[in-house]
């Protein structure tokens, strides 16, 4: 099998409102049961003893009923704190491109999403134009809205 793009997780403090927080704002949908897995398989995989996570797997918006790249929502029995700044290394955002960035954007506000910055235009040479905004779900985990033409 080729390789393919499978998912990105998030480790959530209540993956329940944060999973609601994507399927009002973003139109995300659930994707098969709620998970709730724990023992020695996901101790050794996860290189965590005593690892136990409790979520759901999302289907991200544009890519059909099934076959495209979820959003894995989890929470885990133990967590430890981690600043998530615009500038550091590591993972930066997810994007979600958008139809209207201004509804979206506004939804997302609205729905406990905070502003990170405002929405903004940049020509991108050969692509396009691109206009676009980063800010944060309930949980501080930083979005892109962006649009393109």
């Amino acid at each position: 099998m080729a390789t393919r793009f499978s998912h990105t997780a998030i480790v959530a403090r209540d993956a329940d409102l944060l999973a609601a927080f994507y399927i009002d704002v973003l139109g995300c949908e659930l994707s098969g049961p709620p998970r709730d897995l724990f023992g020695a398989a996901l101790e050794q995989g996860m290189g965590l003893p005593g690892a136990h996570v409790r979520g759901v797997h999302l289907r991200l918006p544009g890519y059909g009923d099934s076959g495209g790249p979820v959003l894995e929502i989890f929470a885990l029995d133990t967590t430890v704190p981690s600043p998530y700044d615009v500038n550091r290394l590591g993972l930066m955002h997810v994007a979600f491109a958008v139809d209207d960035i201004r509804a979206t954007y506004e939804r997302l506000l609205a729905c406990g999403g905070t502003a990170q910055g405002s929405i903004a235009e940049v020509a991108v040479a050969g692509v396009g134009t691109a206009e676009f905004v980063y800010c944060r779900d309930p949980e501080g985990n930083l979005l892109e809205l962006q649009g393109w033409r």
